[in-house]
Order: C-alpha cells, then sequence, then structure tokens
C-alpha cells in the first residue's frame, strides 16, 4: 500500500546494482581470479591455517590490479561507478577523492559464507559478481538501526521491502553492487558444489 500523505519516509538507504561495461566479461575475471589463486601460495597456507571456506586473497595480496589486467580494467569500471554513487549520495567532498585501496578475491565452495560484518576506514564497499552457481549463497543486508529498536515488534512477511529489517539481494555474474561501508551485510551459504566466485572492494576518501 501507498504510504499516506500523513507520513513521511526518512533515512534511506542506498545500494547501487550496475553491470560490467562491454569488454569486461565475468569469463575475463573468473580466469584472472583462478589464475591468482593458483600461484598464491600464501593466501592459500592463511586460508588453510584460518579454516576459511575456500579462497581469499584478502590477508596475502594487495596489488591485483598489477597483476593481471582484468583486474585493473575492473577498477577502471569502478571508479565511474564510486563517483556516480557519490553524486546520489550527495556527498560534499570538497577537494577529496574517492581512491580504491582494497580489492581482493572470494572464492567460497559448498557451504563457505560470510558472517555479518562492516568495512571501517571506507566511505564505500562493494562485490562484483564473478560466478554465482544455482544456490549460491545470496547477500543479506541489514537495517543499520536494528541494533536500537529494542521492544520494536516484529514486521510482517508481506511488509513492503522498504519497511523490512533484512534484505536479500541473489546478485548475477556481472553484477556490481556498491553501498555504504557501514551497512552491515553478509553472505548466506553456498548451497552448490560449483564455486562462488566475486571480488570485493572499499573506496576511501582521501585529500
Amino acid at each position: 500500500m501507498p504510504v499516506p500523505e500523513s507520513y513521511s519516509s526518512l533515512f534511506d538507504t542506498l545500494i547501487q546494482t550496475r553491470r560490467l561495461p562491454d569488454g569486461l566479461t565475468p569469463g575475463d575475471l573468473e580466469a584472472a581470479c583462478w589464475m591468482i589463486e593458483d600461484g598464491d601460495h600464501a593466501g592459500r597456507e592463511w586460508c588453510l591455517s584460518q579454516g576459511y571456506p575456500g579462497y581469499t586473497s584478502y590477508a596475502s595480496l594487495n596489488d591485483l590490479p598489477d597483476r593481471n589486467p582484468a583486474f585493473a580494467d575492473l577498477v577502471g569500471a569502478l571508479n565511474v561507478m564510486a563517483k556516480d554513487f557519490a553524486t546520489a549520495m550527495f556527498w560534499q567532498m570538497g577537494s577529496g577523492r574517492l581512491v580504491c585501496d582494497s580489492l581482493w578475491i572470494n572464492i567460497l565452495g559448498e557451504g563457505g559464507h560470510h558472517s555479518g560484518h562492516v568495512h571501517p576506514n571506507s566511505v564505500i564497499s562493494g562485490t562484483c559478481y564473478v560466478a554465482m552457481p544455482a544456490s549460491a549463497g545470496a547477500l543479506k543486508l541489514e537495517d543499520p538501526r536494528l541494533a536500537m529498536m529494542m521492544a520494536a515488534p516484529p514486521v510482517a512477511p508481506e511488509a513492503p521491502t522498504q519497511r523490512q529489517r533484512f534484505h536479500y539481494i541473489e546478485p548475477q555474474p556481472g553484477e556490481v553492487l556498491m553501498w555504504e561501508s557501514w551497512l552491515r551485510h553478509e553472505v548466506m551459504p553456498n548451497g552448490s558444489e560449483d564455486a562462488r566466485i566475486s571480488i570485493s572492494f572499499n573506496y576511501a576518501l582521501v585529500d
């Protein structure tokens, strides 16, 4: 039902969803991810020691764009998207500029997931989805006001999206999602035997 005129809707949270530009395909990025995984012995050892259900370059590599041109092309596309996101947010950044200061690979096997978290010290975070098999884990977004709701009653299942406490997105290969870094999110378990592959990133505001 529409919001009656006697009500106002405040403090919306923007999620930007875009497609990869022409010339950069999920296949290109998937090949680049597997190439990095194959050569990143330190990263695989870290994943094994931490019980990570797959592979991530998060703790081992910080120079993916220098290692494969597909990642450099991705950052170029992300820079355009981040600028558009900042415009949609009406941010006044003065002399500051947005810089992609971290970019990492996530390869999750069957049952692999990421628990709820935020990205401190960043302003924009997001993920490029490379391989999303059927039953791959959805992205779960949490209402940022949840911790302050205290005695608020539960919301009816049929409530519209903007009234729900949680929102689930099932991204498709080639999609890029961006959100503000304070937004708590998690990756639901991968229900497929095939790998769920994504590339996550953070943007910082620097002078």
